[in-house]
């Protein structure tokens, strides 16, 4: 599969529900995360190109963060099943992301992201 991604997606290390709005639903957890979109792990498959809002739960320890619920629209960009047939990887597209909404992901991709760091070596 081509790389499309116009953003670099950031993993967290954080627990990060996510829930359809309208019947509150719970979708899955935010696997990774940036200001275009967010992949969720998931039970059940959605279809690609459909249309919702979603509310994300970030942690509230953030002290840039008023309030840690953000409810976004999105389409479902894409879908597929996990290697192992029981969670799915669904790839969400933000459709409407305001000035607010953009600050709050890069002030928790500050303080959640897993860094794939090597601390520097000890020369002898």
């Amino acid at each position: 599969m081509a790389e499309k991604r116009k953003v670099d997606r950031k993993s967290l290390l954080a627990f990060t529900p996510v829930y359809a709005i309208n019947p509150r639903v719970l979708l899955g957890y935010v696997e990774d995360l940036n200001v275009l979109g967010a992949m969720v792990i998931g039970e059940k498959p959605m279809e690609p190109n459909t249309t919702l809002t979603l509310e994300i739960q970030f942690p509230d320890d953030v002290p840039e963060i008023k309030n840690p619920r953000m409810r976004l629209p999105v389409r479902v960009a894409w879908c597929k099943d996990e290697n192992n047939r029981r969670y799915f990887d669904i790839g969400f597209e933000f459709t409407e992301l305001k000035p607010d909404d953009k600050e709050v992901i890069e002030a928790i991709l500050r303080r959640y992201e897993f860094r794939r760091e090597i601390p520097p070596s000890k020369v002898e």
